[in-house]
């Protein structure tokens, strides 16, 4: 499987199974940023986190996101999922010179102590938020669910994306499979190995989703943000033209002033 989502069902276990790769939106992303290896590397897992979470969206135009804060040197990150499958995000800090070129990056140095909020909207309304230190602690806590999330990731040194995957595993509530004993081994294999990896050979496919890096950001938002700014910014001599900078992807917009 490659840049899509699939949902999967074992109905022997009462257990399902959401596979998920997001290495091309990764990718894009992590260009678009200009990202170093260990931002990309937690840009890339958190892709995949909230990919996983938007398999939950059911109603038009509904967009999860998933937001960190840390104490460590990456500072966060922010990264959407949308009912259609498009994805965009970014870390709060792009290059760690204490951390890129020296191979997979540790957790608790680069993160430290730190938060996730999920928060499920429409246009207009929010229709869920919850808090929690860990991915697993929400879906058990917020959501009452016997559920974990195992994700992977492997970046080089060039800041390519060689691997970018995540795995849900979910016990039905009437159930009695206990979901730390389906663990997937590799991730890096076709779907199908990591559901027998998983003791779950007869799961069936349910449905695929495609998945894709889009950003809704435009050259008329770009020139709308100039209207947004304060009637002190505004007396101010503006040059000739500005370059806006999207956070969510990177993309530079150049407009005029006048």
């Amino acid at each position: 499987m490659k840049n899509c989502r699939e949902e999967w069902y074992d109905k022997d276990k009462k257990v399902a199974v959401t596979i998920v790769d997001v290495t091309e939106a990764a990718q894009a992303l992590a260009r678009g940023h200009l990202c170093g290896p260990t931002s990309a590397y937690y840009l890339t897992k958190a892709l995949a986190a909230v990919s996983l979470l938007g398999a939950e969206t059911s109603e038009k135009d509904e967009t999860v996101i998933l937001q960190m804060k840390c104490s460590g040197p990456l500072g966060g990150f922010n990264v959407e999922c949308t009912s259609e499958g498009t994805l965009r995000g970014y870390t709060e800090k792009k290059i760690l010179d204490a951390f890129d070129g020296l191979g997979t990056p540790k957790d608790k140095m680069v993160l430290g102590d730190k938060q996730i909020q999920i928060t499920r909207s429409v246009p207009g309304r929010i229709l869920s938020q919850g808090i929690a230190a860990t991915l697993d602690g929400y879906l058990v806590g917020s959501l009452q669910r016997k559920a974990c999330i195992y994700l992977e990731a492997a970046v080089n040194d060039e800041v390519e994306i060689l691997e970018a995957r995540g795995v849900l595993v979910e016990s039905l509530p009437d159930s009695k499979a206990m979901v730390s004993a389906f663990i997937p081994e590799k991730m890096s294999v076709a779907s199908r190995n990591i559901l027998t990896q998983m003791g779950l050979p007869r799961a069936e496919l349910r449905k695929t989703t495609p998945l894709t890096f889009a950003c809704r950001c435009s050259p008329d938002r770009a020139i709308a943000m100039l209207g947004a700014l304060s009637d002190e910014e505004k007396k101010k001599e503006l040059p000739p033209t500005l370059d806006i900078t999207c956070h969510m992807c990177g993309k530079i917009f150049t407009v005029k002033t006048r």
